[in-house]
């Protein structure tokens, strides 16, 4: 068994194995493309598979890394890309851990390890939306809001990714391939219910979110109640000062004590007094 890694798809190296083992044109321009999606497309004498490798960057996103692979029956070629440290590291295990394997149970290894590194990106996110419902809860503030919008972003893209690498593994199971032994299937079919499982992931992470902004969106809602309220009592309160003083301001001869030595006093006790009564009724309802 021949296994070619191709750390970049833009080297001479890749040109020279297409013509070797016979490898689409498309296929090799899909390669250097860089593919959206994950895909799997059978070819005359080989099976072309891309996968995706996430891994998380500095600042709670994730970068998204196409993994190529050309099954045949005797030989197997990865192509990187030249900053997928992570995959780099995982084909180096896989060399020192494997001797003599077969193309097919390469491919498995290969899928099954890019898989498995899906569960803690969602972990990462899980603890995040945790974080950020007790922000929701305690601070609602328009940066918790910036966050919760670009977490449901990544997670679209995550779903996005899953789904078709779902398909991918869905594919595996249904096609009987020249290039997979009939003994690498249930380890195929353990790829697809991981792969199910972390789609299953991702919608209750995404279910989650939709909560934490719902409780975000009452929190502010709660927030603006208590502010309303506090205005609105101290604009109760003023109420029976500022009808008092309106009347006694408009220079009308004839208004009750305007002409008493002491009128100004008798009218802010008569404020007061107002206030103080108002105040008694407004607690006597339980509205203050």
């Amino acid at each position: 068994m021949e296994w070619h890694n191709v750390i970049d798809a833009s080297s001479p190296e890749l040109d020279h194995l297409a013509e070797q083992y016979h490898l689409h044109p498309l296929h090799i321009e899909d390669c250097r493309q860089r593919l959206g999606s994950p895909k799997i497309e059978e070819g005359e004498s080989y099976l072309f598979t891309v996968i995706k490798c996430v891994e998380l960057s500095a600042d709670d996103n994730i970068d998204a890394h196409d993994i190529d692979l050309f099954l045949g029956k005797d030989f197997l070629i990865t192509v990187l890309e030249p900053d997928d440290k992570d995959t780099r590291q995982q084909i180096d295990r896989l060399k020192r851990a494997i001797n003599h394997p077969r193309a097919d149970q390469l491919y498995y290894r290969i899928i099954d390890a890019t898989v498995d590194n899906y569960l803690p990106v969602l972990d990462h996110f899980g603890e995040i939306i945790d974080n950020l419902e007790d922000s929701a809860m305690e601070a609602a503030t328009p940066h918790t809001l910036s966050r919760i919008f670009e977490i449901k972003r990544v997670l679209i893209e995550l779903r996005r990714i899953l789904v078709h690498t779902r398909d991918v593994t869905a594919h595996l199971q249904r096609v009987d391939s020249p290039y997979i032994e009939r003994d690498m299937w249930p380890f195929l079919r353990d790829v697809y219910d991981h792969i199910a499982r972390n789609l299953d992931h991702v919608e209750m992470l995404r279910d989650l979110l939709s909560g934490c902004l719902d409780v975000y969106l009452s929190s502010v809602a709660n927030r603006t109640n208590q502010v309303m309220k506090v205005l609105t009592v101290l604009s109760t309160i003023a109420l029976p000062a500022l009808v008092l003083s309106g009347i006694y301001g408009m220079n009308v001869k004839g208004l009750p004590g305007s002409e008493a030595r002491y009128g100004l006093f008798i009218v802010l006790a008569a404020m007061v007094a107002c206030t103080l009564i108002l105040l008694w009724i407004l607690r006597k309802f339980n509205w203050l």
